[in-house]
């Protein structure tokens, strides 16, 4: 499965582009399924952005990467279940296939989850401990991006042949698209449910674990006061490994219903446009909110499918991020604007 292709906006003679408001029109519901989908993976990788950034005023760049370390460990566990790439979809029955992609999500978050605990504690702690400056941090995580893409693109084949490499992974096809309904003229597949209502479960059930557990109580009270919260008897190391556990894990789950919208996108540099977006969706919702990373994502992946009929496919990227400064120059602190440390059960 590739990603939709919409015939949009083309420009003029003279260098100006030809605004195609009835596309816009004629393939709202279409164009608005389709952005919804894309804005559910957008809204759960957003959310590690918004964790970490409400507990360490942290911007962790290299999140991107761990979502894309994610999309090779739920390949692997395929892989390991005896699946391999055949361009043919898998067709054993309904219960066999949620099986197979429960221990694929489960193996992703697993990788994912375990790549972002490792990262802080490879990378951040040591400069925590040492009182490191702000852009000590972000240069850091900047770094480790980078390093993390070329395990995957250097390393990884030599431990392993089949995987990374330059070129991205064959695709592991668990699920057909099937139509199962109709909106308004727009197709809703399976592959689409699954999506959005996997994305809006996941964040959902991260947002309870914040507001309504003894561990999310934990993560709040370092986010709004680490000295009060550890002299509180809060363990403020334990909740930042926590806090990067869960971000991880859900890049991890996201990273699996990536493969099933984009199937071809496994590669090492897979995670860093999209990583940009969640980011951008983190922001714009509200750094350090969770419903807000929810609400930006899905906005953002509106906003770049309506703009690429309006505009021009090649402006859907850009589009979103118009959008994005936009709101800020309004709304500096997002749509929503709440921090984390202000969150209440």
């Amino acid at each position: 499965m590739t990603p939709t292709v919409y015939v949009g906006a083309l420009p003029l003679a003279d260098g100006s582009i030809d605004f195609n408001y009835e596309g816009v029109i004629d393939q709202f519901w279409r164009l608005t399924v389709d952005g919804l989908s894309y804005g559910a993976i957008y809204a759960l990788v957003a959310v590690g952005y918004t964790l970490v950034y409400g507990v360490l005023r942290l911007i962790n760049f290299a999140h991107s990467e761990v979502f894309m370390l994610g999309l090779f460990g739920q390949y692997i566990g395929l892989m390991l279940l005896g699946f391999a790439p055949s361009g043919d979809a898998y067709s054993e029955g309904v219960i066999l296939t949620v099986t197979y992609l429960g221990l694929a999500m489960l193996m992703g978050m697993a990788v994912s989850g375990a790549a972002a605990v490792g990262l802080e504690r490879v990378a951040y702690r040591p400069l925590r401990r040492r009182g490191a400056k702000p852009l000590i941090f972000l240069i850091t995580a900047i770094g480790m991006s980078f390093v993390l893409q070329e395990f995957v693109h250097f390393i990884l084949p030599k431990l392993w042949p089949d995987l990374g490499g330059t070129n991205a992974q064959q695709p592991i096809i668990l699920v057909e698209p099937t139509v199962q309904f109709s909106i308004g003229g727009a197709d809703i597949t399976n592959v689409t449910i699954v999506i959005v209502v996997s994305a809006v479960v996941l964040a959902g059930a991260a947002e309870m674990l914040i507001n309504r557990t003894k561990f999310g109580r934990g993560i709040r009270a370092v986010a709004q006061d680490p000295d009060t919260a550890t002299l509180m008897g809060v363990s403020r190391e334990r909740v930042i490994m926590l806090t990067f556990l869960i971000g991880g894990v859900l890049a991890g789950a996201a990273a699996l219903l990536y493969a099933l919208k984009i199937p071809n996108g496994i590669i090492y540099s897979g995670g860093f446009v999209l990583g940009i977006k969640a980011f951008s969706a983190a922001v714009l919702g509200g750094i350090g909110n969770l419903r807000g990373a929810l609400l930006g994502g899905l906005l953002l992946g509106l906003a770049e499918n309506y703009g690429q009929i309006l505009f021009g496919t090649e402006w859907r990227d850009v589009v979103a991020f118009v959008v994005l400064v936009l709101v800020l120059m309004f709304r500096p602190t997002g749509i929503l604007g709440e921090s984390l440390g202000r969150a209440r059960a």
